[in-house]
Formats: C-alpha cells, sequence, structure tokens
C-alpha cells in the first residue's frame, strides 16, 4: 500500500506560482517615512548611527519631500530638533515651532503627503523626559495639559494625524478632548499605546537629541517583559479615542503586533525603529548581508504579523525595490 502525504512543494514550484499563493505584501501605501527636521539654513547632515538618515532645516527639506513625492510615499512622520531647550519643552507647543513650521511647509508644497506630528516632549526638554519633571519624577497630569496644548498646535499648522508617543497615563483622552474642543473633531490619533523602554532606541536618541540627562524612562515606557501590559494600555487608548494602534519597537516585538490584531480592529501600526535600521546598515556595509532581502522579510513579517502600517527609515529604499 502506497504512503500517502500532502504534496506542500506543488505550491512552490515556480516564482510564479509562489507569487499566486503569496498570503502578504508589502505594498507602497504601507509606508510611512519619519524626517528629522532641525533649526537654521544649509544644514543637511548625516545622522553617524543612521547612514542615509539625515537632518534637514526647512530650506533643505523640499528635495527630499520632491523624492518622497516621487517614489509614491504618501506619508510622513515628522520629528523636531530645536535649538532652545527648557524645563517644560516650550517649543513644542511653539506657534511657530520647528515641527509646526515644517507641517506648514509640507502642507503647502506637498499638499497629498499625510502629514504626522510627533508629539511628545522629550526633543525640547532640557532635561530630556517626556514631561515635566518635578524632584526627579515625571509629573503626570500636568504633562497631559503641555501634550494636549502641543497636539492643538500641530493640527492648527495642519497635521493630518496626531501621533501622542509619550506613555503618559491619559494621553489620548486628555489630546482627543482638547482637538475636540479647538475644531479639529476629524483628526485621528495615532497613539504610541505599546512602547518599551527599549535599547533599541539608541540612534533616534542621537538623531532627535533627546537623551535623558538623567535617570530613564522606565517608569512611564514599559517593560520589555510585560505582554498583557500591553493589552491593558492599547484598551485604555481605545476606550480614549485612539483611531489607530502603535507597537514599538517591531522587531522584537512581533508577538505584541499579533495580539493587537487579535484583540482589537483598529488599523496597526508598528515602529520599525532606530536600531533595527542601523543593524541591517551596519552589517550590509560590511557584505555580510543582502540588504534588500533582509528588510523585505523583516517588513514582511511585520505584515504576517497583523501590522498593516509601517514606520521605517528603509521607506525610500523599499518603494525603489517596489517599483522595479
Amino acid at each position: 500500500m502506497a504512503v500517502t502525504f500532502d504534496r506542500h512543494r506543488r505550491l512552490r514550484t515556480s516564482a510564479a506560482m509562489r507569487n499566486l499563493v503569496r498570503e502578504h505584501h508589502v505594498r507602497l501605501e504601507d509606508l510611512i517615512y519619519p524626517l528629522f527636521v532641525v533649526e537654521g539654513t544649509g544644514v543637511k547632515e548625516e545622522i553617524p548611527s543612521m547612514p542615509g538618515v539625515y537632518h534637514f532645516s526647512l530650506d533643505q527639506l523640499q528635495a527630499e519631500l520632491k523624492e518622497v513625492a516621487e517614489l509614491g510615499i504618501q506619508s510622513v512622520l515628522v520629528f523636531g530638533v530645536p535649538e532652545h531647550k527648557d524645563a517644560c519643552g516650550s517649543e513644542a507647543y511653539a506657534e511657530n515651532g520647528i515641527v509646526q513650521q515644517a507641517i506648514r511647509q509640507i502642507k503647502e508644497t506637498h499638499p497629498e503627503l499625510v502629514v504626522i506630528a510627533d508629539t511628545c516632549l522629550c526633543q525640547y526638554t532640557d532635561h530630556g523626559h517626556c514631561g515635566v519633571l518635578h524632584e526627579g519624577d515625571v509629573v503626570n497630569d500636568e504633562t497631559l495639559k503641555l501634550l494636549a496644548q502641543t497636539a492643538v498646535s500641530q493640527a492648527k499648522a495642519g497635521a493630518d494625524i496626531i501621533a501622542p508617543s509619550n506613555m503618559m497615563d491619559g494621553f489620548v483622552g486628555a489630546i482627543r478632548e482638547a482637538l475636540d474642543e479647538a475644531g479639529f473633531v476629524n483628526v485621528p490619533i495615532m497613539s504610541y499605546a505599546v512602547k518599551y523602554a527599549s535599547a533599541y532606541y539608541g540612534p533616534f536618541r542621537d538623531a532627535a537629541h533627546s537623551a535623558p540627562k538623567s535617570g530613564d524612562r522606565k517608569t512611564y515606557q514599559m517593560d520589555p517583559a510585560n505582554a498583557r501590559e500591553g493589552l491593558r494600555e492599547a484598551a485604555a487608548d481605545v476606550l480614549q479615542g485612539a483611531d489607530f494602534l502603535m507597537v514599538k519597537p517591531g522587531l522584537a516585538y512581533m508577538d505584541m503586533v499579533l495580539r493587537l490584531r487579535e484583540n482589537f480592529d483598529l488599523p496597526i501600526v508598528v515602529y520599525n525603529v532606530s536600531a533595527e535600521y542601523s543593524m541591517v546598515k551596519a552589517a550590509a556595509a560590511q557584505g555580510w548581508i543582502n540588504e534588500e532581502q533582509i528588510v523585505m522579510e523583516t517588513l514582511v513579517g511585520f505584515k504576517r504579523a497583523g501590522a498593516d502600517l509601517i514606520i521605517t527609515y528603509h521607506a525610500k529604499d523599499v518603494a525603489k525595490w517596489l517599483a522595479r
């Protein structure tokens, strides 16, 4: 009697056959490209720990936006690096703050782009923490007022989406209330709902000049060992009015992407963070890996885990690869 078994390889016999049955795809529309905008003029400086990623002054930003638009990337995430910092991060919510200026410029020259504003205080405070400090501790409720003010100022500048990344308790509700009261009821909130106190942020802190001067962020960002806590955080944000839920970082936390996908029906965003990017770039520079294959495998892994959207510094390269 012949032994019978499944012939799974039948569906792998050629590239065309594999394409026919492929379950998950990375699309151009899935990509969100981060931008770092600084004050001054004539500035286009490569960030040493992030090859291919730059600080741009406003007068240098247009060339980058032109390339982004021509590649078909439809969404950008804007971070600002101010010259002046103080204890309460006042440049975060200043009418002519660097992010507000950048948002207005982007919407004037490229209105088709979806502009997402990172809403936090760490780049703007002289101590590097994501809120107001009192005796070394971040004061939650006082910080919420400043975050709400920041969100409204970004919406007034033309931001299409507010993306609060601070991990204060109640931040989504405070921002939603402030946006609604200011008449921005149709501006959605992309919550950094599940954000871990991660070592994967090192190069970003170099880029944003946002490393804490003392202590760490473990009292407000999540413990990397915890998963159920992430579901509680996300559930609270949903109740407070979040429109998107984000997991940050991505690569070591795909289980959390899957957990959110299985428990919530909002769009799920994953942040392919700075160290994930820089490690690939460093290995590729040494000839140890095939950069394109590694990046695309990682991004399709995010999609397989349940992500709808991917914030990635690889976005321009991915757009070029997809266009071939």
